[in-house]
């Protein structure tokens, strides 16, 4: 499942979003994705079975651009290099597209679970009530 999150909190107070944002966007550069190539998406951990359901449920471009971001930054990474700055991936690029899938994926399990769950009784028929007959 994924973690609870302070952003809907945060976006909602302006104030707390200009003081917030220029943090996150210092934390997003010092954390080195973006230098290799990757989004934020590309860096969650796959052994998750929600995760790896929403991999299965990616469109194939997708999954291919993905793979292709994976293998350059291992490539690169292994060779102990960085891409040219005019190849990083820029703020406006980091957009998530596996996140929504997961939340769609947890959602179900929610509900499936609360199916699952469920007890069903038989009503009983009141004594006291005219038969109708």
């Amino acid at each position: 499942m994924s973690a609870p999150s302070l952003a809907p909190f945060i976006m909602k107070r302006k104030w707390l979003q200009a003081w917030v944002k220029p943090l996150s966007n210092w934390y997003c550069n010092a954390a080195g994705y973006r230098q290799l190539g990757l989004k934020a998406d590309d860096i969650l951990p796959e052994e998750n079975d929600t995760v790896q359901t929403a991999l299965k449920r990616l469109q194939p471009q997708a999954a291919y651009d993905r793979v292709f971001r994976l293998r350059r930054a291992m490539q690169l990474s292994m060779a102990h290099q960085l891409l040219p700055k005019e190849e990083w991936t820029k703020p406006e690029e980091d957009i998530p597209y596996l996140t929504n899938i997961i939340k769609d994926i947890e959602a179900e399990m929610a509900e499936r679970e609360d199916l699952e769950a469920m007890v069903i009784t038989k009503r009983q028929k009141n004594a006291s009530a005219p038969s109708g007959h």
